[in-house]
C-alpha cells in the first residue's frame, strides 16, 4: 500500500466512478483498476462495489475511506507546516451545505476564502440535509451545515443560528394578498407541496402540524427546491421554506413571501464536523470564515428571519 494508491482510491469513492476518477487523475482506467484491484488483493477484502451506476464502497472501503483521507490530509499538513511554517492554512477543504442554503452561503464563501486563503482549495457537496449528514459520518467532509443544535454519535455541533419558515405562495381564504404574516392556523388543509417523508424540514412540518392539531394537506413530495418555488409561484399549490432558499432569485419569479406566526416555525442550523479526526489548520480557517459570513449577511439583511446564536454575533 502506498500514498498513490491511497490517493487514487479516494478520487474513485469521492466521483463515485473509475472513469471519472481516471479522466480527473490523467492515468487510464485500466491502470486505475488494476491498482484498485491490487490494493484490495493485498488488504484481503473487497473496497468497492461496482455496478451499472458506479462505484460504492463497501463496509470496508468506508473506513478505508476515513483513514485514507486523513493520512493524504496529514501529509498535506506536514508539507504546508515544512515549507510554510506551522499554521499556515492550505489544502482542500469538504463543505456540505443544505439547498436552501447554498445560495446564500456558497458563493460568499468562495470569494472570502480565495481573498484571504489563497492556499485552500475548498470542495463544495450541495444536497439535502440528511445526505450531508451520511457524509460527514463516513469522513467526506470536513464541515456541513445541518439543521440540528447538539452533536451525535462522530459528529460535533455548533449551534450558529435559528431559521424562521415561510409560507410561499397563495393560501386563498381568510389570508388577505397583502398580508405580510400568516397564521398556522390559516394552513390547516391548504394545498402543500414538499420534501419527502425522510427530510428533516418535512418531518419538522409533521410535528408542528400533528401538535397544533391541524391537517397538512401535502399534495406532492418533491425533493427539488427550484421544482417547489415553480409550483408555488404558479398558484397551483404552496411550499414552506426558509427565505435563504429564494435568496437569490429573480424577484418576478418568486411567489408571494409570508413569514408564520402562532406559533412561528423555527428550526436550528449548526455548523458541523466528524470528530474523530483532528481539525486542521484550513478547516478551522474555514470554519471561522463561515461564522463570520452568516452573521455579516445576517446584519447586511441579506439573510431574512435569522435569529443568531452567541458563537455568531460574539464572532460578528
Amino acid at each position: 500500500m502506498d500514498v498513490r494508491q491511497l490517493r487514487y482510491f479516494v478520487s474513485i469513492v469521492d466521483y463515485g466512478s473509475l472513469g471519472k476518477a481516471a479522466e480527473k487523475l490523467f492515468i487510464a482506467q485500466p491502470s486505475l483498476s488494476q491498482q484498485m484491484a491490487r490494493l484490495e488483493e493485498e488488504l484481503g477484502v473487497p473496497l468497492l462495489l461496482r455496478s451499472n451506476h458506479g462505484v460504492t464502497p463497501t463496509s470496508a472501503g468506508d473506513a478505508m475511506y476515513r483513514h485514507a483521507r486523513l493520512v493524504l490530509r496529514q501529509m498535506e499538513q506536514l508539507k504546508q507546516e515544512v515549507t510554510k511554517g506551522v499554521g499556515a492554512e492550505s489544502g482542500t477543504v469538504a463543505v456540505g451545505l443544505p439547498t436552501t442554503m447554498a445560495s446564500v452561503l456558497a458563493v460568499p464563501l468562495f470569494d472570502r476564502i480565495q481573498e484571504t486563503y489563497p492556499g485552500i482549495r475548498l470542495q463544495f457537496f450541495e444536497s439535502m440535509s440528511g445526505y450531508l449528514n451520511e457524509l460527514l459520518a463516513n469522513g467526506r467532509l470536513d464541515l456541513g451545515i445541518l439543521f440540528r443544535e447538539s452533536d451525535t454519535p462522530g459528529i460535533t455541533a455548533l449551534p450558529v443560528l435559528d431559521e424562521a419558515l415561510y409560507l410561499m405562495g397563495e393560501p386563498g381564504g381568510e389570508v388577505s394578498a397583502r398580508s405580510t404574516t400568516c397564521k398556522l392556523s390559516k394552513l390547516s388543509g391548504v394545498r402543500l407541496v414538499a420534501p419527502g417523508v425522510s427530510n428533516g424540514l418535512r418531518l419538522l412540518l409533521e410535528r408542528t402540524f400533528l401538535r397544533e392539531n391541524l391537517d397538512l394537506n401535502i399534495v406532492a413530495d418533491i425533493d427539488s427546491l427550484p421544482t417547489m418555488i415553480a409550483i408555488a409561484h404558479s398558484g397551483k399549490a404552496c411550499t414552506i421554506l426558509p427565505a435563504s432558499a429564494v435568496a437569490q432569485w429573480d424577484t418576478a419569479r418568486l411567489p408571494k413571501m409570508r413569514r408564520i406566526t402562532e406559533p412561528t416555525i423555527e428550526r436550528p442550523a449548526s455548523i458541523c464536523w466528524p470528530n474523530g479526526s483532528p481539525i486542521h489548520a484550513a478547516t478551522f480557517a474555514v470554519r471561522q470564515t463561515m461564522i463570520k459570513l452568516i452573521s455579516e449577511q445576517v446584519a447586511l439583511d441579506l439573510w431574512k428571519g435569522v435569529t443568531l446564536r452567541d458563537v455568531a454575533r460574539i464572532s460578528g
